[in-house]
């Protein structure tokens, strides 16, 4: 596989890699020849080995095909990694050799557009990471050079939380044939593609439950797509509230079509609801209740508040909210301070019960003594 020649004052080193094609190098000691040769080879026996001519591919020439191969992204995920590809990653780094990028260079390019976007340069230094690691894994790098600590992590401001006395004001302050969808991200706290993507089929009133099987959202085309759950968590089944249940009842009688099929969050008429004409609804509502902070998945963000407040735990709120990873409900574990705060005072309470008794019996043994 190596081999080392004479080549008049020089040494010719000739290694053939696991393609079989010869690579050669000169060298002015034989020693140095030799050495290059033996590493060669090493790495090849260890399955190291990469090409010289890969690491001059650039990050553009090997991230598109990337994205085009991946049939399993869902649209609106190829949609994003486009964006991030041809607003942020492309224009900067994209003529980049993959050889030439360095962890300095990547250091600096995230950096610079945390600057003024941190929750974009978060998810364009992930993107960029998973290219990175599909380069190591076809052998065009030997190591990823995404080496950021913490570059990926999103740290999002703090949303607002409504109170259950906001979210009876919000219901009311829908039309009626919308208040189902305050109750739903709410108490049942779904997203707002699951509430569209919500069929009567999905509607067990017996049981008191809902089956998140399909989602509808709006690509940036503007085209309104229905799918399955992005991850098998977010197909699932949630137990409704019983204070939910009359009025989703009395929802379906009025408003929802009995074909299985037929959408439970409907337009004004009976037809699917557009998420522009629901966004229009809820600025008002929101606006009549003097609550302008609140988004529409506030709603279920202050439901898992409310969840976490009664003592779910991390792996009942992931059940709950359809989380594939602990990360994400444990930003609601916060809402235990408050509980915290209630079982402190409780504590105090204890003693404060323990002092009239001990006050009774001082009282009582005194009574006795004729003191």
């Amino acid at each position: 596989m190596a081999s080392v020649k004479r080549r008049g004052a020089a040494w010719q080193a000739t290694f053939r890699g696991p393609d079989g094609r010869e690579r050669t190098r000169t060298f002015p000691r034989k020693v140095d020849a030799e050495n290059w040769a033996a590493d060669e080879r090493s790495r090849m026996m260890r399955g190291e080995w990469i090409d010289p001519r890969s690491g001059r591919v650039t990050v553009k020439a090997f991230a598109v095909p990337w994205l085009s191969r991946r049939q399993d992204l869902a649209v609106r995920t190829v949609e994003l990694y486009r964006y991030l590809f041809d607003s942020h990653i492309l224009p900067a780094l994209g003529d980049v050799p993959l050889a030439a990028l360095t962890p300095s260079i990547v250091a600096a390019w995230h950096a610079k557009l945390a600057t003024d976007h941190k929750t974009t340069a978060a998810k364009a230094y992930r993107l960029l990471s998973q290219v990175m690691r599909a380069a190591v894994a076809d052998r065009m790098l030997g190591s990823n050079p995404c080496q950021v600590r913490s570059g990926g992590v999103e740290r999002a401001e703090e949303r607002p939380v409504a109170s259950i006395a906001e979210v009876s004001a919000l219901t009311d302050a829908m039309p009626e044939h919308l208040r189902i969808v305050v109750l739903l991200a709410s108490w049942c706290q779904l997203r707002r593609a699951e509430l569209l993507g919500l069929r009567r089929r999905d509607v067990d009133l017996l049981h008191g439950t809902l089956s998140i099987a399909v989602t509808r959202t709006k690509t940036m085309a503007g085209e309104m797509v229905e799918k399955a759950p992005k991850s098998e968590a977010g197909r699932r089944s949630v137990a409704i509230p019983s204070n939910v249940l009359p009025a989703l009842n009395v929802h379906l009688e009025r408003f929802v079509g009995y074909d299985p099929d037929s959408a439970v969050v409907v337009g004004e008429k009976g037809g699917r609801l557009l998420p522009q004409v629901l966004s229009v609804s809820w600025s008002k509502a929101r606006e009549k209740v003097g609550r302008t902070d609140l988004r529409l998945h506030d709603l279920r963000h202050s439901g898992l508040t409310w969840s976490a407040a009664t003592g779910a735990t991390v792996a009942e709120l992931m059940r709950r909210a359809g989380h594939a990873s602990p990360a994400a409900a444990l930003r609601y574990q916060h809402a235990t301070e408050d509980r915290d705060r209630a079982l402190a005072d409780a504590l105090a309470g204890l003693v404060e019960s323990a002092d009239v008794v001990r006050l009774a019996d001082i009282s009582r043994t005194t009574a006795v003594s004729g003191e």
